[in-house]
C-alpha cells in the first residue's frame, strides 16, 4: 500500500480547565492478575524472587553513597510490552481463559493519560495497534529517548537517589528471617535497578476494561496473588524536605504522580524519604494513597484534582477507542501542545500487520494468541467503586 500525499490530519482531544469537577466517572478496583520478576540481570522470571519487604531506614544516611558502584539498567534497550505479554500467556495458560481487556499497557503510560489535565508541560509519544479487540498501547521509544538526551551528572544523581533509597528501605525477606548485617549494613549493598518486582492488574474507567502492569517497590505484609492474605504493597519515594511555601507547592504537585501511580496498581502506601539539598535523609511520612486527592483539596490551591484526572482518563479511553478502529494498523498517541490536546493518527508506512512487524506484540504473545484461538473467553468483571472519596 502506498503512502498518501497528503497524510491524514490527526484527531485530537481536547484538555479540560484546570478546576476541580465532581466525580462522574468510576475506576475498578485493581485486581491482581499475577506478579513476575526482572532478577539482577534484569532476566525475566515468573516468580517473587525479586519481591522486596519494607523495612524503614537509618535517619542520616548518605543517599550518594554507593553511586559510582551503581548498576544501572540500559534504558536504551527498548523492551516494549514483552514482559507483560509474557506475563498475560501465562496467566491464560493457567486459566484456560483469554484475558477480556479495552486497553493492554504499562502503569507509566496510564500514569502521563491520568497526570495530563495538570501536568501540560510534559510531552509524550505512544504507539498502540488493535489485535483482537484489545488497543496495546507503548512508549514510543524514539521519542523518549530524544528527550532525555544526554543527563547531566547531577541529574543521574538525583535519579540515584531514589534507588538508593529504596535499597535502604527494603530487606530480601520478612525482617525476622533476615540476619542481623542483612538489616543492619543496607548501607554498604550495592544499588542495582536491574532487579524489579512487577504485578499485573485488571482495572477499569467506567465500562473501559485495562490491564497494567507496573512496578512495585516493596511489600508491607500480606502475600502475593493471595485471596486469603492479599499484599499491601509499598511505593517507595524521595523529595527535598519542606522548609518554603515553594517547597509545599512542589511537594503537592508531586503528589498527584504519587498517587496516579499507586492508585492505578492498588498500592494503599506511600513512603516518603525527605532529604535535604546534599542528599542526606531526614525524615520519613507515611502516605495513605487515598487520602491524596482530599489533601489536595483542603490546600485551597487548585493544583489538581483527582476527580478531574479521572473523568478525563475515562472520557480519553473511550474516545481512543472510537479512534482506533482498524485491527494490525500501528497509530501514535501525541500530546505537544495544551492548545491542541492528545492527538492520533496512523503512522506512515505501517499498515495490515504493522503491529507485529514493529515489535508492538512479542512473537511469544502473537504465538500462543493464534494457535489459542479457541480458549475460552473470561467473564472477567471486578467490583466498581468511587473513584474519589
Amino acid at each position: 500500500m502506498s503512502s498518501s500525499p497528503h497524510p491524514p490530519q490527526p484527531a485530537t482531544f481536547r484538555l479540560p480547565p484546570q478546576a476541580p469537577q465532581p466525580p462522574t466517572s468510576t475506576i475498578r478496583r485493581p485486581q491482581s492478575l499475577t506478579t513476575f520478576s526482572f532478577d539482577k540481570a534484569h532476566a525475566l522470571r515468573h516468580d517473587n524472587s525479586s519481591l522486596k519487604w519494607y523495612w524503614p531506614p537509618t535517619l542520616g544516611a548518605d543517599l550518594s553513597r554507593g553511586f559510582d558502584t551503581f548498576v544501572k539498567h540500559d534504558d536504551a534497550i527498548d523492551e516494549h510490552l514483552d514482559a507483560l505479554l509474557s506475563a498475560m500467556v501465562k496467566v491464560e495458560r493457567e486459566t484456560g481463559a483469554k484475558t477480556e481487556a479495552d486497553f493492554v499497557t504499562w502503569r507509566g503510560m496510564m500514569t502521563k493519560m491520568l497526570c495530563l489535565p495538570f501536568d501540560r508541560r510534559s510531552s509524550f509519544e505512544m504507539n498502540a495497534t488493535k489485535f483482537q479487540d484489545t488497543i496495546f498501547i507503548e512508549e514510543n521509544h524514539t521519542h523518549k529517548m530524544s528527550i532525555r538526551g544526554g543527563e547531566s551528572r547531577q541529574n543521574q544523581l538525583f535519579s540515584f537517589w531514589g534507588y538508593k533509597f529504596e535499597t535502604l528501605s527494603t530487606l530480601p525477606e520478612w525482617w525476622a528471617d533476615c540476619t542481623r548485617d542483612q538489616v543492619e549494613q543496607r548501607d554498604k549493598d550495592i544499588v542495582n535497578n536491574e532487579e524489579q518486582f512487577c504485578v499485573v492488574v485488571k482495572t477499569g474507567f467506567n465500562k473501559i476494561r485495562a490491564v497494567l502492569g507496573g512496578e512495585v517497590d516493596a511489600i508491607w505484609n500480606g502475600t502475593p496473588n493471595s485471596q486469603d492474605n492479599p499484599p499491601v504493597y509499598v511505593e517507595l519515594k524521595t523529595s527535598k524536605t519542606i522548609s518554603s511555601e515553594g517547597d509545599k507547592v512542589a511537594f503537592e504537585r508531586k503528589m498527584m504522580r504519587f498517587w496516579a501511580q499507586s492508585f492505578l496498581l492498588g498500592v494503599p502506601k506511600i513512603i516518603v524519604g525527605f532529604r535535604d539539598r546534599d542528599g542526606y535523609l531526614e525524615d520519613l511520612d507515611e502516605l495513605d494513597t487515598t487520602s491524596l486527592p482530599g489533601r489536595a483539596r483542603k490546600s485551597g490551591r487548585n493544583l489538581w484534582d483527582g476527580n478531574t484526572c479521572i473523568n478525563f482518563a475515562a472520557a480519553l479511553l473511550e474516545w481512543l477507542k472510537s479512534v482506533i478502529v482498524d485491527d494490525g494498523r500501528v497509530w501514535r498517541i501525541r500530546y505537544r501542545d495544551e492548545r491542541v490536546g492528545v492527538e492520533v493518527f496512523p503512522v506512515e508506512g505501517h499498515d495490515g500487520a504493522s503491529g507485529i512487524s514493529s515489535g508492538i506484540l512479542s512473537k511469544e504473545f502473537l504465538d500462543w494468541r493464534m494457535s489459542a484461538k479457541g480458549v475460552e473467553e473470561s467473564s472477567g468483571g471486578s467490583e466498581v467503586k468511587t473513584a474519589v472519596d
